[in-house]
């Protein structure tokens, strides 16, 4: 089995989540195999996002470049970056990497090729709404990425970082949240919604809100790696 590699710690949660469903699955594929071999390197998440804040992307390159050659001296296969907003320099990262690298959005994509999805909600930090990745990667396979209204970003990204990366799971925030994705369902005629922040699973989870199908990228992400080091 091959060894993933996993840059950790920008969101601690999620990090978590990451390394519980990377074990479990593997143990479910391969009963009969030993435990799955994952390398975390759990870096500064704050650094990670004040440069995405201010706009300085090739220092974060640069930033992520370093902690992905940790990986590759610690004898990780291949990696990947366990949160969405860093997904805004992967190309650049993936071209100067010693190890390949799986895509959390090309992951996500594919999820909604195979479902045959066309029209996408997405839920996450303010910077992944506003940003081109998500839609850009989907737009390839001609799918539509919508997001929700300026005020409804603006309490998803608080309530992100206010709440959620902090481990604080409020059932009057699940219940807001669910009714941001019915509502976005119901005005865009959505076939599904993206939790593009992978702390969003640990509270919207179950596969579905308000009756709408939910695209766990996190889920997906861990099933993309244990495809690759079998």
């Amino acid at each position: 089995m091959k060894t993933i590699g996993m840059i950790g710690g920008i969101g601690p949660e999620s990090t978590i989540d990451y390394y519980r469903s990377l074990t479990r699955l593997h143990a479910e594929r391969r009963p009969e195999a030993g435990s799955a071999s994952i390398i975390i390197n759990s870096i500064d998440f704050k650094q990670v996002l004040r440069l995405i804040a201010q706009s300085r992307l090739p220092e974060l390159v640069e930033f992520l470049s370093h902690e992905v050659r940790k990986l590759h001296a610690a004898g990780s296969d291949f990696g990947l970056l366990a949160a969405n907003a860093p997904h805004v320099v992967f190309d650049e990262l993936a071209r100067n990497s010693p190890i390949p690298l799986i895509s959390i959005v090309e992951a996500t994509c594919d999820e909604a090729c195979k479902l045959g999805l066309k029209r996408v909600g997405l839920l996450g930090a303010r910077f992944t709404m506003q940003a081109s990745f998500y839609p850009e990667v989907f737009a390839r396979k001609q799918i539509q990425v919508l997001v929700p209204s300026e005020e409804e970003q603006a309490y998803v990204h608080e309530k992100y970082f206010g709440e959620l990366v902090k481990g604080l799971f409020l059932a009057e925030t699940r219940e807001r949240l669910t009714e941001i994705v019915a509502r976005m369902a119901q005005k865009d005629a959505l076939q599904a919604v993206i939790l593009g922040g992978t702390e969003l699973p640990l509270i919207l989870h179950g596969g579905e809100a308000a009756g709408i199908l939910l695209l766990d990228t996190t889920q997906i992400h861990v099933r993309a790696a244990l495809d690759r080091s079998s």
